[in-house]
């Protein structure tokens, strides 16, 4: 017998599984007639080493490398989620971007400062 459990485990193990950012990766070289990842971080204008997390999943695509796909290779932010396998229809953001900060958090503007 199925669980809710068990069907809540399969949705976020089919989730992540659909999630391939190499797809994106090799749809953009190929898009572009690169040769290889380093001609690709080129294009993109970042390090090698971002590519190379990205493709081994420590790194996600993150929002403004997602916009910088969108300038270079010229296809929607859609298209280029659905090349990674992102189908999400809605985005959260989390509340703790819109809290702000404590009163007492915020540095003073004369601390730190050499006399």
């Amino acid at each position: 017998m199925t669980t809710t459990t068990d069907i809540a485990e399969s949705n976020s193990i089919s989730d992540h599984v659909n999630y391939d950012p190499n797809h994106l990766l090799d749809a953009l070289i190929e898009k572009l007639h690169l040769k290889n990842d380093a001609a690709l971080s080129r294009a993109l204008e970042v390090a090698p080493p971002v590519i190379s997390k990205i493709r081994h999943r420590r790194l996600p695509v993150g929002a403004s490398l997602l916009i910088r796909m969108h300038e270079v290779s010229e296809l929607s932010i859609r298209e280029l989620r659905e090349l990674m396998g992102d189908r999400r229809e809605k985005f959260r953001i989390s509340d703790k971007q819109f809290k702000p900060k404590p009163a007492g958090s915020a540095p003073s503007p004369t601390s730190g400062s050499a006399e």
